[in-house]
C-alpha cells in the first residue's frame, strides 16, 4: 500500500486562495479612506516665488488684518481697510467685515500682519476663515531684515 501512494501524484488545485488578496485590499482601502481627508483640507496660500520680491498692490488698497500679542499673551486684532485706520475688532466679526469689502470690491487683496511672537496657530485659524469667508488669496506680510 505504501508503494501504491508514493507512485500517486496529487492533483492539481485549481482554486487560487484569495484571502491574502482581500486582506491586502482592505488595508489598501483602510489607507486611502484615512489619507483622502487629509489631502483635501487645508489653506491654500500663494507664496513668492523669490525671497525679495515686492508685492505691487492692485488698484484698490488692500484690507489688513494685524494679530497683536499683548503683554499678557492675549491678541488684539486691528482692521485697516477702505482708507481707514486701524480699527480694533473681534476675532467673530472679522469673517463678516471681510465679506462685506468683498462683496462691494471682490478685487480686493486680504493680508495678514502678524507679530513674530504669535502663534502660528492662531494665523492659521486666521486664514481658515477667511477661506471660509470667501476670500481667494492670502498674503502675509513681512518686514524686510535690517542688516
Amino acid at each position: 500500500m505504501s508503494r501504491q501512494r508514493k507512485g500517486r501524484r496529487r492533483k492539481p488545485m485549481g482554486e487560487i486562495n484569495v484571502v491574502p488578496y482581500i486582506d491586502v485590499t482592505l488595508v489598501l482601502l483602510i489607507i486611502f479612506m484615512i489619507t483622502t481627508p487629509l489631502l483635501q483640507t487645508g489653506v491654500k496660500v500663494d507664496l513668492p516665488e523669490a525671497e525679495s520680491a515686492v508685492v505691487e498692490p492692485k488698484n484698490d488698497p488692500p484690507l489688513v488684518l494685524t494679530i497683536h500679542k499683548e503683554a499678557d499673551d492675549s491678541y488684539k486684532y486691528l482692521i485697516t481697510c477702505c482708507e481707514k485706520d486701524q480699527e480694533p475688532i473681534e476675532p467673530e466679526e472679522i469673517d463678516g467685515k471681510v465679506s462685506a469689502v468683498l462683496a462691494e470690491k471682490p478685487e480686493t487683496q486680504v493680508l495678514i500682519e502678524a507679530d513674530k511672537d504669535v502663534d502660528y496657530g492662531t494665523v492659521v485659524t486666521m486664514m481658515a476663515g477667511l477661506k471660509n469667508s470667501g476670500v481667494p488669496n492670502v498674503g502675509l506680510l513681512t518686514r524686510p531684515e535690517e542688516n
